[in-house]
């Protein structure tokens, strides 16, 4: 069987897997990346940043780039239509410690598109091309791109913008198997995983679609040299080594206590525990690591977004939920699921 769990390299830097977490607005801050490192990712990406907000010097934005030394290697993804602002954010993020730079050019958010950024850079070639070049010339760190397989199903552009991209200069290319226009619906198009990747030498690692070991291994198998995982992980940091233990690459991923319930280090993908009680202690982790990030309110409050994730399939969580969705400080938070828990021996 092809060993489809494997180290990997993005231009000078050396990843442990081929699993990466995918950015997702509003989750994937540095209290999440923490423990999805710790859950058996590659390397991490961050919610998208405004380059024009990082080169006005916008406070809220540069908190974005707010780094733990826990969570490398971390690319922070910037979004922008203007080859200059995109740069100077890139200087900025790699200043304040990023591994890689990725470029969002696939983001199908209406407001998005509207500045000419994101998934309309895909019918601006020339645009996205100048981008890449003075991003790549402006950072040491690789530059990275995210893309779509295109505008709307009909029209399958991801080979060729690839091409582009790796002219470019850029050391890898993430491909969000879906059209823009078809936002988060449908089946990712494994033609396009497969055309993409044998137009270029530089890695593609697929995403969408990805909740378990079998959905990774379809995409690999088309040429994909990783995986990317966005929504699976948002309630299960270690779907990585769940999805790693699938595929034959356990041993390859040693965890830390809140995965394993052993020590420091002590143990493999296969000890994964997967139990509410565990992810419920887990979540409390989560819920202390963003309070440290943006204070105890401020953190269970962003926490919210996560939480439906987190909480999905456990029973009787719809009341757990509602009561975390009014809880504004992380002692209160705190007292909730410990509640859920000692409710849940009974």
């Amino acid at each position: 069987m092809k060993q489809l769990i494997k180290k990997l390299k993005i231009g000078s830097v050396e990843l442990k897997n081929n699993l990466a977490l995918a950015p997702m607005a509003g989750i994937t801050n540095a209290a999440f990346r923490s423990l999805c490192i710790e859950g058996g990712a590659g390397f991490v990406v961050s919610e998208m940043v405004s380059a024009e907000s990082i080169r006005y010097g916008n406070k809220k934005t540069l908190q974005l780039l707010e780094l733990y030394p826990s969570e490398h290697p971390i690319a922070i993804q910037l979004f922008g239509s203007d080859p200059e602002s995109m740069a100077l954010a890139a200087k900025e993020a790699e200043k304040l410690g990023a591994d890689i730079i990725d470029i969002n050019a696939g983001c199908p958010v209406r407001k998005v598109l509207r500045s000419g950024s994101g998934a309309a850079l895909m019918k601006e070639p020339g645009i996205l091309e100048d981008i890449i070049k003075k991003t790549v010339k402006a950072v040491k760190i690789p530059v990275t791109v995210k893309i779509r397989s295109g505008l709307t199903a009909k029209e399958v552009i991801s080979p060729g913008l690839a091409v582009l991209i790796e002219g470019a200069g850029a050391s890898a290319i993430t491909l969000h198997g879906r059209a823009a226009a078809d936002l988060h619906s449908g089946p990712p198009d494994y033609e396009a995983f497969a055309g993409t990747a044998a137009a270029v030498k530089i890695p593609v690692f697929g995403n969408g679609g990805v909740r378990a070991a079998a959905d990774a291994a379809r995409i690999l198998e088309t040429g994909c040299a990783g995986v990317a995982i966005g929504r699976a992980a948002a309630g299960n940091p270690a779907v990585f080594a769940e999805v790693a233990e699938g595929l034959g690459g356990g041993g390859m991923l040693p965890y830390s206590s809140p995965f394993t319930g052993e020590g420091e280090g002590g143990g493999t993908a296969h000890n994964v525990t997967r139990s509410p009680a565990e992810k419920i202690k887990l979540f409390m982790r989560f819920l202390e690591l963003n309070a440290a990030l943006y204070g105890p309110e401020s953190g269970v409050v962003r926490a919210r977004k996560l939480v439906g994730y987190w909480l999905k399939g456990f029973p009787h969580s719809s009341a757990l939920r509602a009561s975390f969705m009014a809880a504004r400080a992380l002692p209160e938070a705190n007292a909730l699921l410990l509640q859920y828990l000692s409710n849940s021996k009974k």
